[in-house]
């Protein structure tokens, strides 16, 4: 996947907590004990595949913190 964010950090989920409509996704950078969350629809979530222990990369770019697959 092609995109513009300059920072792409390759991280493992650690955690997540579903609400009604949303979820709180905790990962972990890779190599690192710095951890990050991102909020997203449970549909996206579902859409991903998200588990824990699932591999991702952290896409930030201003405020906005998203995950994508390898």
């Amino acid at each position: 996947m092609k995109h513009g964010a300059r920072n792409d950090i390759p991280a493992e989920v650690i955690e997540i907590k579903r609400g009604g409509v949303m979820a709180q996704v905790t990962v972990r950078l890779k190599g690192t004990d710095y951890r990050m969350s991102s909020v997203m629809t449970l549909d996206s979530l579902s859409e991903l595949e998200l588990k824990e222990g699932s591999e991702v990369h952290v896409l930030a770019k201003a405020v906005n913190v998203l995950l994508v697959k390898p």
